[in-house]
């Protein structure tokens, strides 16, 4: 058996989704998908309270930021305890998550450290391929991923021809941001127009004046690390924006991570955009904030 210790947990749950969950000896503290692998040892850690506010959230990632540090902290002598064979990390983002370049460089045994750097669906697929390489799953990662394309076909044949309804994603709230990378393929996919993001592109601070300028009919908040119902609190504080729908949605289990679960939010936004067409997947929910 190989030992994997997952540094990131869109990592984690691709290493679940291509049925190697046993082969994992520990994770972050952020994972918790599938439920099973809270039981795990964490390697990570964060400087960030409990219950903090989006504010508070920001100016703690900033100030770490300003002196080249990250609320993220490597546990390095839990990661040597873990005695890992191989080691899943990520390059795209340090606020959210520990990066390659923080790995100590001496272990008893040398690992081997896959990167994993998906800014788009088609790079998270990318990442299951290198992720199935390294575990000698090949196979299973290309009936994993032929299965997601499936369910993305399908979803696009659901609402093909149907009004696309102007969206705007919120990936943060206080301040604002708005949701980048492969968010705006999500709404695409899913029968929607992002008003906000372009396919690729990082999300950017903006203001209010921006999302009431981009008219949306619907706003989605979505903030990283997130439930559905404390997005939706959260997304209380928004002004008003006339006759569009606010609805707040798990971005961490749906949008922030790119795993196998992305496709799962295409499938939930798409039952939002158009809920006479396409069922929202199993244990997705969008709370609704105000009309």
């Amino acid at each position: 058996m190989v030992r994997v210790v997952s540094l990131v947990p869109a990592a984690t749950e691709i290493v679940y989704a291509i049925g190697a969950i046993d082969e994992l000896v520990a994770v972050t503290h952020d994972d918790d998908y599938p439920p099973a692998v809270r039981t795990l040892p964490s390697v990570t850690r964060s400087t960030i309270p409990h219950g903090a506010s989006a504010r508070e959230i920001d100016r703690q990632v900033r100030e770490a930021g300003s002196r080249g540090e990250s609320t993220f902290h490597l546990d390095e002598d839990a990661l040597r305890d873990a005695r890992p064979d191989l080691i899943l990390g990520q390059t795209l983002c340090a606020v959210c998550a520990i990066t390659l370049d923080r790995i100590p460089a001496h272990f008893p045994r040398t690992p081997e450290i896959v990167p994993l750097d998906a800014s788009s669906i088609e790079g998270m697929f990318e990442d299951v391929r290198r992720v199935g390489a390294a575990l000698a799953r090949d196979r299973d990662a290309d009936r994993l991923i032929e299965h997601l394309r499936s369910r993305l076909a399908e979803v696009e044949a659901l609402v093909a021809g149907l009004p696309r309804p102007r969206v705007a994603c919120l990936e943060w709230l206080d301040p604002l941001f708005n949701a980048g990378h492969w968010v705006p393929e999500q709404v695409r996919i899913a029968g929607g127009e992002d008003v906000l993001g372009a396919a690729g592109a990082r999300s950017r601070e903006i203001g209010w004046g921006d999302v009431v300028a981009a008219r949306p009919a619907i706003v989605i908040a979505m903030p990283c690390g997130w439930d559905a119902e404390r997005a939706a609190s959260e997304a209380t504080r928004l002004g008003s924006l006339r006759d569009a729908r606010v609805l707040g949605v798990d971005g961490a289990a749906f949008f922030s991570r790119p795993g196998p679960r992305l496709v799962d939010g295409v499938e939930l936004l798409a039952s939002i955009f158009h809920p006479d067409t396409v069922a929202s997947p199993d244990g997705a929910i969008a709370v609704r904030v105000s009309a």
